[in-house]
């Protein structure tokens, strides 16, 4: 089992350097984890406490149960990953099941922040991007997927987005063992990634 863990900014790109690293593996060869689902439940905050937590600071994760379930999975069992909704800052009810697989990809933002996590994947990438662009996939995505205005989106970068960037994930980026520059763009990065991948799966057969 090869177990890789693709960190980079909000809106760098991580999830395309995901789908085509998928594309280029053999089918049925990878599960994902995503650091999302293991946002810490806060349903019961009123909305006005909802508008201020801070999704970008390593404290917002649960750190524990994220190791726990990735534990579970290279020891050859499935897991029951949670649902997280942005819109409501809650866990649904509702998991979802995640099999092992011969490649383990644990993807989000602060996942090289946090040193027993990082010491866990076999293979570290960090997707990189100007700022500039990652603001702008960060306006669409929030206005699409988390129904948010324009200038909420604008104050919640200024406010959290960028100083936690600066903080805490720019400086994860030296503990890459791969940065991949202009994100998903790149398809020659992607392309040797995934080679490698290939390679030392199919060593392990």
């Amino acid at each position: 089992m090869l177990v890789i863990g693709i960190a980079g900014g909000s809106g760098s790109g991580k999830t395309t350097v995901v789908n085509k690293i998928i594309h280029g593996l053999p089918p049925n060869s990878v599960s994902i984890m995503s650091q999302d689902a293991y946002y810490w439940d806060n349903g019961h905050l009123s909305p006005e406490e909802k508008k201020l937590i801070n999704f970008d600071h390593p404290d917002s994760i649960e750190w524990e149960l994220l190791i726990r379930d990735l534990d579970t999975l290279i020891s050859g069992h499935a897991i029951e990953m949670p649902r997280y909704s942005y819109v409501e800052c809650a866990r649904s009810k509702e998991t979802v099941r995640i099999e092992p697989k011969r490649v383990i990809i644990v993807e989000g933002i602060l996942i090289l922040t946090h040193p027993d996590l990082r010491n866990r994947f076999n293979v570290k990438v960090f997707v990189d991007a100007d700022a500039d662009d990652r603001l702008i996939r960060i306006i669409q995505r929030d206005i699409l997927e988390r129904g948010r205005s324009v200038n909420t989106v604008l104050i919640h970068y200024e406010t959290y987005v960028k100083p936690m960037h600066l903080q805490f994930i720019e400086p994860s980026k030296r503990y890459a063992d791969i940065i991949i520059p202009q994100g998903g763009e790149n398809e020659v990065a992607i392309d040797l990634l995934s080679s490698r991948i290939n390679w030392k799966i199919n060593q392990e057969k």
